[in-house]
């Protein structure tokens, strides 16, 4: 039986959640027309990518990655990054070494 999974690289791993958090998934599973798994796996690549996204913003506004770094970090190109940090409210930090960074990482070295 075919389950839209790929199961060499898929690992089953178990969780304990709440009977509501369960009737929650059950409902959206069957509203998508997906199984459960796949309604987890969604949920779950939503917060990893809103988790990297969160360290990229706390390293660059503490000076610890410069704008391309935070950008890498979070899975994202600079121009999303300067997109996220505006909308954010943070202000920029870019001295000549990011500068130069971000040259290397556009190809011009």
């Amino acid at each position: 039986m075919y389950t839209g999974v790929n199961l060499k690289a898929s690992e089953v791993i178990s969780a304990r959640l709440s009977k509501e958090r369960v009737k929650l998934i059950e409902e959206i599973a069957r509203e998508e027309k997906v199984d459960k798994s796949k309604v987890l796996d969604r949920a779950l690549e939503h917060y990893t990518k809103e988790w990297k996204l969160q360290k990229a913003v706390e390293s660059y506004r503490e000076g610890l990655a410069t704008l391309s770094r935070a950008a890498e970090i979070a899975g994202i190109s600079v121009w999303e990054m300067i997109d996220v940090l505006a909308k954010r409210k943070i202000l920029p930090q870019y001295d000549i070494e990011d500068f130069e960074e971000d040259l290397k990482a556009l190809g011009y070295e």
